[in-house]
């Protein structure tokens, strides 16, 4: 073997021992050596890690000998990617002028919920206008050192590929930037539904392309864009305006919490995983990647899990509970037996990690959920094998929290949102809370008699669900209509002699109010003789009466001597 080759992998194999991830086995290493000789180099650099990545994929099926082969070609690129940085340098400067970068060696602000590997690239050779790959590298460049994760860096790349695979494909042929005006953006909009599925993608390519355009002028890279080259918030498709639902059913939450079932988990940090997500409500990748301490305590001694929300790249807490900070605590001793010298992260990943510098994976945990709950029988409402994602929980955590009446704002903090708008799709209020809400509450009718419904009557629920809808739907400034939807109204603008007027505490000062107007009625029309008129708003005053004298009495929300 040639010196400069041998040295070339003795360096590579110690490259490989630093980073203590995975093992250069001998015979691994004996065919990466044996390629290099047939392919009849005399150092790895005389061709670039392009070039032998093309060697390597050229190579025909059979060659591969049933996976052996790939082994020790995936150690020669390492060992060419290992020598190229040891002379070039890593950065973006580094990377820039190539058409395909490497993402490991140009510093992109990692996810949790997406691991890069060293073969991850970002590839602009994809790109066949070399005037938009010019445009798109420096776009790139810009998105990269502002910090965005390296899922929106290939989201964004993403967009501009799809354009330009449009662009070559328009007829009559377009050639330059200056071809890109409204009128190719409004075919590129019609185009793109056929060639990407779902309103949420369709989306991400289009806001995509809208801020490339939108930096192109911004930046003054080039005066060749028309000025009407610019898509609008009404071209992108429209988000329904309701979201379904995510959290789970009870049915389906007693059978995951159930110790017999959760002691079935092969693993005790995956089962705290789970612990922690259904009890802390985080996001999946934010609880894969908890640091090692995660617990902070207040003043009084308890304790809550402190870690980093990614989505909004800020730390946070949650309060837990004293159970889960012991299986934590459990937790962290295991880690301490495996690595003596410490790990970062309360969940390295079991293989490939000798120096626990890698957390586990959320793609893993989610692998080991569905056999977890395969092994378990977990069933939905139907009987079925239950289907669900760890997001899920976030909803329930939220949903629950709402239902047992937590404030919004307080669930708002919970979940670390920036906006009540956001915790309103996760926590919702269900039948059965608004239910028992309108039974806690006192509601009389005009003879001052309590309004009742039958719990455990034939037709409970769906007199709960007309009367609940009628409510909804006809309002009244004093009270409620129970009168059914479908019907029409035989005493319209006389609600209180009604049968089916209903009214309750939080009405009571508009009641008081109304007998006094009531009661100066009265006087008015005795002292000018009209009898009808005083016949009709005695039978009013003897049901505001009866009402407020029942409220008051229940509530114990009586009026004052000089309140009126």
């Amino acid at each position: 073997m040639p010196t400069p080759l041998r040295l070339e992998f003795q360096y590579a194999m110690q490259c490989r021992h630093d980073e203590r991830t995975v093992t250069a086995r001998p015979q691994i290493v004996r065919r990466a050596t044996r390629f290099a000789l047939e392919s009849g180099v005399s150092s790895l650099l005389d061709h670039s890690y392009d070039q032998w990545r093309a060697i390597v994929d050229a190579l025909p099926t059979g060659s591969h000998r049933g996976g052996r082969r790939v082994s020790g070609n995936s150690f020669l690129l390492f060992a060419v990617a290992c020598l190229e940085t040891l002379r070039d340098g890593t950065g973006l400067d580094v990377e820039y002028p190539r058409d395909t970068w490497r993402v490991h060696r140009i510093g992109v602000k990692s996810s949790p919920s997406r691991t890069v590997g060293d073969r991850a690239m970002l590839r602009f050779d994809r790109i066949s206008q070399p005037w938009l790959r010019d445009l798109a590298k420096r776009w790139l460049r810009l998105r990269i050192t502002s910090g965005l994760s390296i899922t929106k860096i290939f989201s964004d790349l993403q967009a501009i590929t799809l354009f330009a695979e449009f662009f070559a494909q328009l007829r009559p042929a377009a050639l330059a930037l200056a071809e890109v005006n409204r009128d190719v953006l409004e075919r590129y909009i019609a185009w793109v539904p056929s060639h990407v599925s779902g309103p949420r993608a369709q989306t991400n390519v289009l806001s995509g392309l809208s801020l490339f355009l939108q930096g192109i002028r911004q930046h003054r890279w080039t005066t060749d864009l028309p000025t009407d080259a610019l898509l609008f918030p009404s071209d992108v498709p429209k988000r329904a305006v309701t979201r379904i639902s995510r959290f789970l059913a009870e049915h389906v939450m007693a059978q995951i919490e159930q110790p017999a079932n959760l002691d079935r988990w092969p693993d005790p940090a995956h089962r705290l995983v789970t612990a922690i997500l259904v009890h802390g409500g985080l996001r999946v990748g934010d609880a894969c990647g908890l640091p090692f301490d995660c617990i902070i305590r207040d003043g009084n001694g308890a304790p809550y899990l402190r870690y980093v929300n990614h989505k909004m790249n800020r730390d946070a807490a949650v309060p837990i509970d004293d159970v889960v900070a012991a299986q934590i605590f459990a937790q962290q001793q295991r880690v301490l037996a495996r690595w003596l010298g410490g790990c970062p992260h309360l969940f390295p990943r079991q293989r490939g990690n000798a120096n626990g510098s890698k957390h586990l994976s959320p793609s893993t945990y989610r692998r080991m959920l569905d056999r977890w709950l395969t092994t378990c029988e977990v069933q939905d409402e139907h009987g079925r094998p239950a289907h669900l994602t760890p997001h899920q929980w976030r909803h329930t955590f939220a949903t629950r929290l709402i239902n047992r009446d937590v404030p919004q704002e307080v669930v708002q903090l919970l979940l670390d949102h920036s906006s009540p708008h956001m915790t309103s799709h996760y926590a919702k209020i269900s039948n059965a809370t608004v239910r028992r809400k309108w039974e806690q509450a006192v509601k009389v009718n005009i003879r001052g008699e309590h309004v009742t419904l039958a719990p455990d009557g034939p037709l409970a629920q769906a007199q709960w669900a007309n009367l609940r809808f009628g409510i909804a739907t006809q309002t009244l400034p004093n009270g409620y209509c129970g009168l059914p939807v479908q019907k029409s109204c035989p005493h319209a603008n006389a609600c209180l002699t009604c049968p089916v007027f209903v009214t309750g505490a939080e009405f009571l000062p508009q009641l008081r109010e109304q007998r006094v107007r009531t009661l100066t009625l009265l006087d008015n029309a005795a002292q000018s003789g009209h009898a009808r008129v005083t016949e009709m708003n005695q039978q009013v005053l003897t049901n505001l009466n009866r009402m407020i004298d029942e409220i008051e009495t229940t509530t114990g929300q009586e009026q004052t001597p000089d309140a009126g």
